[in-house]
């Protein structure tokens, strides 16, 4: 028997596996909402054009209603068969309605009706992660504040480099998510046009009026050719691209956490509510959370990458591999959407071992920069000059297996007569992050200003949405 959606061309119906490879209803029918709210705007549009009556459109807009209640009852009954949400929608509301209901379908298409919802589900996503990453940066913040004093090592190679500040690194996230939400807010405004009403990829005999459902559903205006609105999914690539990019960046920061926790390390404590047992080791303190959020930035990149795959060859207009589009977009901005959840949580409990990231700041020879820093300042000696015998002094210090601090006058002045007492006033590393207050620096002032600033900007930001 043929399927009755697809009209009177098919006089067979699929096969068994051509209904298993086409049908998309597993995963596609999370766009029931949006798919319902598209459909109600479109037939009120009809009518208000005249090319449905008004009685048929209040009572395909209560069948909808209808079908929208029964979905949230866990009482609907979605059929393979039917392939998609948009035609197990429309087949429900033909046993509601009659004959009337197909009326709806005028002057649209599934090509249009799909690109419409998947939009609508796009940017209401792209919302939830930008406020998100709002509660993740004011956690980081609220941390830069506590700890703005804070010694610890910074590192570059993953070798102690100049001491910083805990508060400073935090904000250093708090930048990074800042232009993650730039990104998010970029594609959401770059992606909210409608296709609705582009049909099958023509456009439509029909007089309809395509700004009404635009701005209906909330859209700042139409999409302006029919061929790409209904080919075109730079929107999800979009998406994903700046998913992907978030990820990678709470994903350093995991691997931080996974790093610092350790026993080699211990530079923070991971609350219980984020980390896990051994079946086997009772010591076992594991930062699965953190390890887990790492593991799915490559879940997420992934997604990217298959769906520029899927469109890197399709000629215009749409064509049924555009079906692979949604599966992973979901997947990804879900999956990002909890990886940001986990780590506000881990943020929020994180307690840092202050004694042992003093320590660790101290090591390493962090303070040699500003010893040749004070060369330059106090001995007005050429940066590389100063670079050269603070070298020297290093090496000596390496040599004894002692910290640089704990070179005497003498040995110093046997590299470099000039050196004075003063220059002990620049070897500790408390002294040396306070002396970083260049814009942007790592000083305690400057991160708690800044800190403090991010504060009251998303305060601000979070009231303004209330």
């Amino acid at each position: 028997m043929s399927n009755k959606m697809w009209g009177g061309r098919f006089s067979e119906g699929p096969d068994a596996i051509m209904e298993e490879i086409n049908a998309s209803i597993d995963f596609d029918k999370i766009l029931y909402a949006q798919d319902i709210a598209g459909s109600k705007a479109h037939v009120r549009m009809l009518a208000q054009q005249d090319i449905v009556s008004a009685d048929d459109a209040k009572a395909i807009e209560q069948g909808l209603d209808t079908i929208a209640g029964e979905i949230e009852a866990g009482t609907f009954t979605f059929s393979r068969a039917l392939e998609d949400i948009h035609m197990n929608v429309e087949s429900r509301l033909a046993e509601l309605l009659g004959p009337s209901a197909g009326r709806l379908h005028t002057a649209r298409s599934r090509n249009d009706q799909v690109a419409t919802d998947f939009r609508l589900w796009v940017r209401e996503t792209l919302d939830g992660l930008d406020d998100q990453l709002g509660g993740l940066q004011h956690a980081f913040a609220f941390k830069a504040v506590e700890f703005s004093s804070a010694v610890m090592p910074g590192f570059t190679h993953l070798q102690s480099a100049q001491p910083v500040t805990f508060g400073h690194h935090m904000l250093a996230y708090v930048e990074m998510l800042s232009r993650d939400r730039g990104r998010i807010q970029d594609a959401r405004k770059r992606m909210n046009e409608s296709p609705l009403g582009a049909a099958a990829l023509a456009g439509t005999s029909f007089p309809i009026d395509r700004h009404m459902t635009a701005e209906s559903l909330g859209f700042d205006r139409p999409t302006a050719n029919s061929l790409d609105s209904v080919s075109d999914r730079d929107f999800a690539l979009e998406a994903l691209s700046a998913a992907s990019i978030c990820a990678v960046h709470l994903s350093r920061f995991a691997e931080e956490l996974v790093i610092w926790s350790s026993a080699q390390f211990r530079f923070v404590k991971l609350s219980d509510k984020f980390s896990t047992g051994s079946s086997i080791m009772p010591q076992k303190r594991n930062p699965d959370a953190a390890e887990l959020v790492r593991a799915k930035a490559g879940r997420i990149i992934g997604a990217m990458n298959a769906l520029l795959i899927v469109m890197k060859g399709l000629p215009l207009t749409y064509s049924k591999d555009m079906q692979e589009d949604k599966e992973q977009t979901f997947d990804a901005l879900q999956n990002l959407s909890l990886c940001v959840a986990a780590m506000t949580g881990m943020v929020g409990d994180l307690e840092p071992n202050l004694k042992e990231l003093k320590k660790a700041a101290g090591s390493g020879y962090s303070t040699a920069t500003d010893l040749a820093d004070w060369l330059v300042r106090s001995l007005d000696m050429p940066f590389r000059n100063a670079h050269h015998v603070t070298g020297t002094l290093v090496g000596m210090a390496s040599d004894r297996n002692i910290e640089l601090h704990r070179l005497s006058l003498e040995d110093m002045q046997s590299v470099e007569p000039k050196i004075t007492e003063d220059v002990f006033s620049v070897l500790s590393v408390d002294k040396s992050v306070r002396s970083r207050t260049s814009y942007g620096g790592t000083s305690p002032v400057n991160v708690k200003k800044q800190a403090r600033s991010w504060l009251k900007t998303l305060e601000k930001e979070r009231s303004a949405k209330q």
